[in-house]
C-alpha cells in the first residue's frame, strides 16, 4: 500500500490542498470507463460537471491525463501511474467506511492485547481462555505489561486493548469494576506465627516478628510494608509474584498479597492466611479501556465476555 501511494505523496503541498475526494473518484471513474460520459453517469454527474472536474485535475497535475481516442479517451503515462495509487487509496477508504458494525466471534482471528501483571495472568487467564475457546476459538490474546505511567497512553494509542488490575494511578479511562479484594499475609501452614491467636491491633503489631518477601513491581504491597515500618524486615525482593508461594512454603518468610490469589494457594494445602487490619488493605480490581475504542465491535464483545465472567454478583 505504501509503495502504491508514492505517486500521490509526490504531489506538492499546493496540489494536495486543492485536491478533494470527488476529483479522485472522477479520475478513477474516467480511467475505468475510458469515457467521460459513462464516468459521469456512474457518479450521478452531468457531462459538463465531469468535464469541469477533469479540467481542474489537469491544471492541478499539469498533465492532460486523458487524450481523445476512438469511443472515448485514453490515459496518458502519468495517468497510468497515478491510477495505481488512486485505486488503492479509494479501496482502502471504502473498506474503512464499510467496516462491519458487528463482531463475529466464531470466525474472528483478531488478536487482543492486554496489560496485566503476572499475578493477574494467574488469576484471570485460565478462566478467560477456557471461555474464549467455547465462544471464539480463533481469537488470540497477548499479554503486554506496561509501566503504570504508560497504561492510559497505551490504551488510547491502541497499543493495548484492555488493562486488568488495581490501577489507582490510571486516570481518564473507561472502566468496569470486576471484584473487590484485600491484602493479607500468606505464611506456610506450620509457621510458628500461626499458632498464636491474635487479632486487631495486637495482630498488626505482631507483624514486626516476621521477615518478608515482596515483589518489586507491586507498589501497593511495598507501600503497606513502608506504612507499617516493616521495610527493615524485607529479606527478599523478586520480580514475579507467582514464585512467592514456593518461597513461602519452603521458608519462614511472609508475603503480603491479594486474598483472592492466596485462597487459591491455600486450597492446595500447606499455607495459612492471616488478615491483619492493614492500612490500604481493601482495593478494587477493574477492567480499563479507552473511550476511543469503546464503540469498536470487538472491544465491546470482549468487554462483555470479561465482565460476565469475572464481575462479582451482588
Amino acid at each position: 500500500m505504501l509503495n502504491k501511494m508514492i505517486e500521490l505523496s509526490n504531489m506538492n503541498g499546493m496540489h494536495m490542498e486543492a485536491l478533494d475526494l470527488n476529483l479522485l473518484r472522477l479520475f478513477d471513474a474516467v480511467y475505468r470507463e475510458r469515457n467521460v460520459s459513462r464516468a459521469a453517469e456512474s457518479l450521478g454527474l452531468t457531462q459538463p460537471a465531469a468535464s469541469h472536474g477533469l479540467g481542474r485535475l489537469r491544471l492541478l497535475l499539469a498533465d492532460a491525463l486523458f487524450t481523445r481516442a476512438p469511443g472515448g479517451v485514453a490515459p496518458t503515462p502519468r495517468a497510468d501511474r497515478l491510477a495505481v495509487a488512486v485505486q488503492a487509496a479509494l479501496s482502502t477508504l471504502e473498506e474503512a467506511l464499510h467496516e462491519p458494525d458487528r463482531f463475529e466471534p466464531q470466525v474472528s482471528r483478531k488478536t487482543f492485547r492486554i496489560h496485566m501483571s503476572d499475578i493477574g495472568e494467574g488469576r484471570f487467564l485460565p478462566a478467560l481462555m477456557a471461555r474464549l475457546r467455547e465462544l471464539s476459538p480463533g481469537v488470540r490474546l497477548e499479554t503486554m505489561p506496561l509501566a503504570p505511567g504508560d497504561v492510559a497512553a497505551g490504551l488510547d494509542s491502541g497499543k493495548v486493548d484492555f488493562a486488568f488490575g488495581f490501577l489507582p494511578g490510571v486516570k481518564d479511562t473507561q472502566r468496569a469494576q470486576l471484584l473487590k479484594d484485600r491484602y493479607i499475609v500468606l505464611l506456610r501452614k506450620d509457621h510458628p506465627f500461626v499458632k498464636r491467636r491474635r487479632s486487631g491491633q495486637a495482630l498488626l503489631e505482631a507483624l514486626q516478628e516476621l521477615d518478608y518477601v515482596a515483589v518489586r513491581t507491586h507498589a501497593e504491597t511495598l507501600r503497606i510494608l513502608q506504612l507499617l515500618n516493616l521495610e527493615d524486615r524485607l529479606r527478599l525482593t523478586t520480580e514475579h509474584f507467582m514464585v512467592l508461594p514456593a518461597i513461602v512454603r519452603a521458608t519462614d518468610l511472609a508475603v503480603v498479597m491479594p486474598r483472592n490469589i492466596a485462597r487459591g494457594f491455600a486450597q492446595e494445602g500447606g499455607y495459612a492466611i492471616v488478615e491483619p487490619p492493614f492500612p490500604l488493605r481493601d482495593f478494587t480490581v477493574s477492567l480499563h479501556w479507552s473511550k476511543r475504542f469503546e464503540a469498536d465491535p470487538g472491544n465491546r464483545w470482549l468487554r462483555q465476555v470479561i465482565t460476565e465472567l469475572f464481575s462479582e454478583k451482588p
